[in-house]
């Protein structure tokens, strides 16, 4: 196996966890049973000792094209040679309470007499389990020996096992021959106890694909996007709703770890977790476009955040675990080489501990937005959204690693003075809306003063810009947000200054970059990154809100070319427009939600009030 491009792979899965499927047909990249659990294929993180499942066509002769079934996640990938037309179709169904999670995989053959080659080498426990197979009639399970809980199995029908052989310690591997209209099917488990082998016959197999089918095309019914970009905002959708938990209702920031944001380099993170930042986005999205279950469960997740801690970072922290854990403690895994040699491998993330002040913004921003279009806050919510202001009020103007988790030391960022400003604002526009208790006016008078203190501290006459952080000479992309939060008028001239500072040192074509890393001392690490593909999007809806449409426009056609040939988004773009970092990114796809929305209703000259 070589390594393939990261924007090579379709995505499937079943609310609990996503695996990666690339263009030849191999699952290289999953974690199972959950999100957060370890891999039981990582060849992307290492080809030689990651473990992978592979179903293609034998021979060299045959080119592959990927599509989704209209509507769903079910991926569908096709190998066509000049004799021969075979399609495989990858999904997980959809389980419900106490049913076995299960990927299919089925093989058919539309033109012609078509050998198959299909290995599945599990390499659990993040690769540093030794392999343990137990052979049964049409299937084979798998362990390892750190936890005798976790075990998956792997069936198959009948006349897959022609020419199989199981290896110890290593997996299970074959060949078989399908003619003209004939299937095949692989069905992959997560094993226990108890439990009956699955029916892989041709029926019940066709079920799970017909039942898969129709939830996917009965959820994204409930979107009510109707404009420009339909097909790209819908398949955005559906790729939040597999980053969705259906069991605990957070979404994660990316299905992948250890995707490196430059080849060779280690800026490589572990993106399985649910990030405040991006509350705010995933609840202005799913709202705008209609999907009222998934943000009231969201918001009933936040909210269980809404506590108070011993308060060394306030009463809350920058990410949580799916479940809600607090503790994140990242460690390397040196077993993995890396993907293409970038090392090393984190799981976990550290940043869970820093401070970043501008996740108070996004978090009442979200509960602004939640009780907006939904129901007011209970008690004890509007209690301890009081007590987050209340630190807010005596923290806004401490120094703190910002929005990108820089490790570089703590600074005081303009976009955290900013969010601090949303988060009084929103508490009192809240208090307002819903007429509950609150000192409005020592708030406006606090609102007001990290207002005054943005322009006082953060202005600098000879960049002619509002800079990254106080005392800087460069600027930072995510003062995008500025006036899609409604901080600044789009029309305020030191914003339209800071937006061409912007893009004189951030902006090549539609790619935007978060800050330039020429001094080691912007975020204390190594090497570069690439562009930051959400800002493409905070950019060109920026520029809608600017009033400079025909621009906005265009970039935000540009940004869209870069996505690979599914639509989905990796976290950067390289040099050469590759897909870098984790993938698929939350926080894309969010971004293109939103700026399509808005860019859709100013060419179809349907704004109303400003957001």
């Amino acid at each position: 196996m070589a390594y393939p491009p990261i924007e090579d792979h379709g995505i499937i899965g079943d609310l609990s966890t996503i695996a990666l499927v690339s263009t030849n047909g191999t699952i290289d990249f999953l974690c199972f049973p959950d999100f957060d659990s370890p891999t039981c294929f990582a060849a992307l993180l290492d080809q030689e000792h990651g473990g992978y499942f592979a179903l293609r066509p034998h021979g060299d002769e045959y080119s592959s094209k990927q599509m989704y079934l209209p509507d769903t996640n079910i991926l569908l990938t096709r190998f066509l040679a000049e004799t021969s037309l075979v399609e495989l179709i990858d999904f997980m169904t959809i389980s419900e309470d106490g049913e076995p999670q299960r990927l299919v995989r089925m093989a058919h053959v539309i033109r012609g007499t078509v050998e198959f080659d299909w290995e599945c080498r599990p390499a659990l426990n993040y690769a540093r389990d030794k392999l343990r197979t137990v052979e049964g009639d049409n299937f084979v399970e798998f362990a390892g020996h750190s936890d005798a809980e976790v075990r998956f199995r792997l069936s198959w029908n009948l006349g897959i096992a022609s020419a199989m052989r199981i290896e110890k310690g290593s997996g299970v591997a074959g060949r078989f021959t399908l003619q003209q209209d004939q299937w095949a099917y692989l069905v992959f488990e997560h094993a226990k106890d108890n439990e009956p082998q699955p029916n892989i016959s041709h029926e019940a197999i066709q079920l799970f694909l017909e039942e898969t089918q129709s939830y996917w095309r009965a959820w994204i019914r409930q979107c009510n996007y109707e404009g420009r970009w339909r097909e790209m905002v819908h398949r955005s959708a559906l790729v939040l709703k597999l980053l969705t938990s259906q069991k605990y209702g957070s979404i994660v920031a990316a299905p992948t770890f250890g995707l490196p944001e430059t080849i060779g380099g280690d800026r490589n993170w572990d993106y399985r977790y649910t990030w405040l930042r991006d509350s705010s986005f995933t609840l202005y999205a799913l709202s705008r476009l209609g999907f009222t279950d998934e943000s009231n469960q969201f918001m009933r997740w936040i909210k269980d955040r809404i506590v108070q801690s011993d308060g060394q970072h306030g009463p809350l922290q920058v990410m949580y675990g799916i479940r809600g854990e607090t503790k994140l403690d990242e460690y390397t895994l040196n077993q993995f080489s890396g993907y293409r040699g970038s090392r090393p491998v984190r799981v976990g993330n550290a940043a869970y501990s820093q401070l970043q002040l501008d996740i108070y913004g996004e978090l009442m921003d979200a509960v602004y937005l939640a009780t907006k279009y939904g129901d007011a806050l209970p008690f004890q919510a509007w209690k301890n959204c009081q007590e987050l202001i209340a630190y807010v009020a005596k923290s806004w103007r401490l120094a703190d690693e910002g929005i990108w988790e820089v490790r570089a030391g703590r600074k005081e960022h303009l976009h955290s003075r900013v969010m601090c400003w949303v988060a009084v604002d929103r508490a009192i526009r809240l208090a307002y809306k819903r007429s509950l208790p609150a000192p409005l006016e020592e708030w406006q008078i606090l609102r007001n003063e990290i207002y005054e203190s943005v322009f006082t501290d953060f202005w600098d006459e000879e960049v002619q810009a509002l800079v990254a952080h106080r005392g800087a000479k460069n600027v930072d992309a995510s003062a995008l947000l500025m006036p899609l939060v409604r901080f600044i008028s789009p029309a305020d001239p030191k914003w339209l200054a800071t937006l061409k500072a912007i893009e004189r040192d951030l902006v090549e074509d539609a790619r935007v970059y978060r800050y330039r890393e020429r001094d080691r001392e912007v975020d204390g690490l190594r090497g570069t990154e690439g562009s930051f593909t959400a800002c493409s999007f905070w950019y060109a809806e920026c520029l809608a809100r600017c009033r400079q449409t025909e621009k906005a426009h265009e970039i935000f056609e540009r940004a869209l070319g870069y996505g690979n040939h599914l639509g989905l988004f990796s976290e950067e773009l390289g040099s050469r427009g590759q897909h870098q970092g984790n993938f698929p990114q939350a926080l894309t796809h969010l971004a293109l939600i939103s700026a399509a929305h808005y860019l859709d209703r100013d060419l179809s000259g349907d704004l109303g009030t400003w957001r």
